[in-house]
């Protein structure tokens, strides 16, 4: 199988979909004459034309008010933040209106929108533009939030993102722009809420998802060399989440490690934690664990942000824990 970079991956995935249905088109700052900040969208203004990739000015409310209004009236629009750090400028357009326009037009009006764009830290960035809002947008009816991983995952759970009817919130990496992974060269479709369980296990059970998912998986390996046998799980989408999968692991191996970029308090790990011990408590051999980023702004010094970040490490002294070793 032929192996493409992640953001080639979803370059193809919109490329297809946009080839496959004209009224999909992207928006966002310097998607069409610089060819994406990330490159992501290189080469599409060549063959799709100024009308369906549009740059706007950097402006998040406006473009992203732009969108919802065309999803609105039948078109399926892709927009690009630069980073998710920005939609907070666009907070209302996204809650307000897209998640909430189904529900309070009775039916009426569909939001088949996404947007996309980089999240979390991405190296000495600092505090406001390093941050990780997988759990506000997922804590908001009507959305969608999918967070992948690997090239793989990007492509066919973003072709499946623009074909659904309702919003969808399309969070990567700058991080990982340039990891490369095995995809098909054909047509691909992953379905949103669906976990993978990426290696079984007997012993623990390792979650996470996104680029989270690089130290879950250097964990798991490690903890192999010393004879403990991780099931590692990756969510692909945190709303909605597969409870069903992760019951099930825990029901195998009595012990649950949650790794999250996210800030601890009213995280995705917190929901996850909440669920397990009330579906699955008779099966847990020790408590819940989670692996967080520490309760601050990240820094600009990259040894502070090394010390703040999940790890291997950390992951590691949490297995040791639930394990009692």
């Amino acid at each position: 199988m032929r192996v493409i970079q992640f953001r080639e991956a979803l370059r193809e995935a919109m490329s297809e979909e946009m080839r496959r249905d004209e009224k999909v088109f992207l928006m966002g700052e310097e998607v069409a004459e610089y060819n994406g900040a990330y490159k992501v969208s290189q080469g599409m203004l060549d063959e799709f034309g100024a009308e369906r990739v549009i740059d706007t000015p950097i402006a998040e409310l406006g473009f992203a008010g732009i969108g919802v209004g065309a999803a609105m009236n039948g078109l399926r629009p892709l927009i690009e933040f630069m980073t998710f750090n920005f939609s907070l400028v666009a907070i209302d357009q996204v809650i307000n209106s897209a998640a909430k326009m189904m529900s309070m037009s009775g039916g009426q009006f569909q939001v088949p929108i996404v947007f996309r764009g980089p999240t979390g830290n991405a190296g000495m960035l600092s505090s406001q533009h390093s941050q990780n809002f997988e759990n506000w947008f997922a804590n908001t009816p009507g959305l969608k939030v999918v967070v992948p991983s690997n090239p793989y995952d990007a492509k066919g759970l973003l072709k499946s993102s623009i074909r659904d009817n309702d919003p969808v919130i399309f969070m990567e990496s700058e991080l990982m722009y340039s990891d490369k992974g095995e995809v098909p060269e054909g047509e691909y479709l992953l379905p949103i809420g669906q976990a993978h369980i990426v290696r079984e296990g007997s012993d623990v059970t390792l979650l996470s998802f996104g680029k989270m998912m690089k130290i879950v998986d250097e964990a798991a390996e490690e903890l192999a060399k010393n004879g403990v046998s991780a099931e590692v799980i990756d969510l692909r989408s945190v709303r909605p989440i597969d409870y069903k999968t992760i019951i099930e692991s825990v029901k195998k191996t009595n012990r649950l490690v949650i790794v999250e970029e996210a800030w601890p308090l009213a995280s995705i790990s917190t929901d996850i934690a909440f669920n397990v011990q009330k579906d699955a408590f008779d099966y847990l051999d020790a408590p819940v664990k989670r692996v967080n980023s520490f309760d601050l702004p990240l820094p600009y010094a990259p040894t502070l942000i090394d010390a703040i970040l999940p790890n291997v490490k950390r992951t590691l002294e949490a297995v040791d824990s639930v394990m009692y070793r």
